[in-house]
């Protein structure tokens, strides 16, 4: 799908603010609300908008700890890699989880409420994943930046 200016336009708004109704969402863009309403039914249906989710406020929900987790596999733990993922991606405390070149395999982003909570994380559920060499942690002291919004203006 070729994207104009007014789909670019619809998707800052919807990335800023998913729960603007469709005629807010018009307004701000400068189309009328059907032609809007299309426009966003075939950004869903080409899979640009893959869904329309709430941010949360981790903190006031008591998840105080990120922790950016490095993990590299065994030399054989490439042949478990799908088995790797598979488990890594069923932890409710894994945020996000790339695969990536270089000296380490994986980089993992955990959320937990407490240091001991994000210990037992590695100890009882990371570190027994078939495969796994080594496990090293980066906990984040302050957020200076997270957002969900990809630069549009690059497209």
């Amino acid at each position: 799908m070729k994207l104009d200016q007014q789909d670019i336009a619809i998707l800052k708004e919807l990335q800023r603010d998913a729960s603007l109704s469709s005629t807010e969402l018009a307004e701000r863009v400068g189309l009328s609300q059907s032609p809007c309403w299309r426009r966003v039914n075939q950004l869903e249906e080409a899979g640009i908008i893959q869904r329309k989710v709430a941010v949360l406020a981790r903190r006031k929900l008591g998840i105080e700890v990120l922790v950016f987790v490095h993990v590299k596999l065994a030399s054989h733990g490439w042949q478990s890699l799908p088995k790797f993922k598979q488990k890594v991606v069923s932890f409710p405390e894994v945020l996000q989880c790339f695969l990536v070149m270089g000296d380490i395999d994986f980089i993992l982003l955990v959320a937990t409420r407490t240091i001991e909570e994000y210990n037992h994380f590695v100890q009882q559920k990371l570190a027994q994943i078939p495969g796994v060499q080594s496990v090293d942690s980066r906990i984040v002291s302050e957020e200076t930046k997270n957002t969900t919004e990809l630069p549009l203006g690059l497209v």
